[in-house]
C-alpha cells in the first residue's frame, strides 16, 4: 500500500502561493530565510534550522494592482520595511511544519490587507446633551480653581 501525502491548504512549500483567486504570489517572489528556533531542544538543537522566515517584497511583486499595492501599504504599513513584509514561524521541531505555518500566516496576512476596505468616516454633530455636560465640566473646573485661590483683603 503507498501512503498519499496529506494535503495542505495553501498548497505545498514550492508552488506559488495563492492569496485570493485573482491574486497569486509567484514562488520565485518568495524569500525564505532559516536559522536556529530559540527555546528548549534536545540532541539537534544546535543543528537544525528550523525557525523560518518568509518575505515578500509588495513594491517588484509583479501580481499587484496599483490599488491592491496602495490598500496593502495602508493596511500593512506597520509591518513594512522597505517594502518587504516578513512572517516568522518557529513553533514547530520540523522546518517543513514551520514552513507549512508561514505560508498560511503570509496569506492571511495579505488576503486581510488587499480585502479590507478603509471605512470612510462619517461626520456627526455632538449632541445638546454632550454638549451641556461639556459646558457644565468647564464650568466646574473653573469654580474649583477659583477656590484654590488666596482670598481678596
Amino acid at each position: 500500500m503507498s501512503e498519499v501525502p496529506p494535503v495542505f491548504p495553501g498548497g505545498e512549500v514550492t508552488d506559488d502561493l495563492e492569496i485570493t483567486r485573482s491574486l497569486v504570489v509567484p514562488a520565485a517572489e518568495l524569500q525564505w530565510r532559516f536559522s536556529r528556533a530559540g527555546g528548549p531542544g534536545g540532541q539537534g538543537v544546535n543543528t537544525t534550522d528550523s525557525r523560518v522566515e518568509l518575505r515578500v517584497n509588495l513594491w517588484t511583486l509583479s501580481t499587484l494592482s496599483p490599488p491592491q499595492l496602495e490598500r496593502m501599504q495602508v493596511q500593512l504599513g506597520h509591518r513594512i520595511i522597505d517594502g518587504v513584509v516578513t512572517v516568522t514561524a518557529s513553533e514547530t521541531r520540523s522546518q517543513l511544519r514551520n514552513r507549512r505555518a508561514a505560508r498560511a500566516r503570509m496569506a492571511a496576512l495579505l488576503r486581510a490587507a488587499v480585502l479590507a476596505e478603509s471605512r470612510t468616516r462619517r461626520p456627526t454633530k455632538a449632541t445638546k446633551g454632550s454638549h451641556r455636560r461639556r459646558l457644565d465640566a468647564k464650568k466646574q473646573r473653573g469654580q474649583t480653581k477659583n477656590l484654590r485661590r488666596k482670598p481678596d483683603m
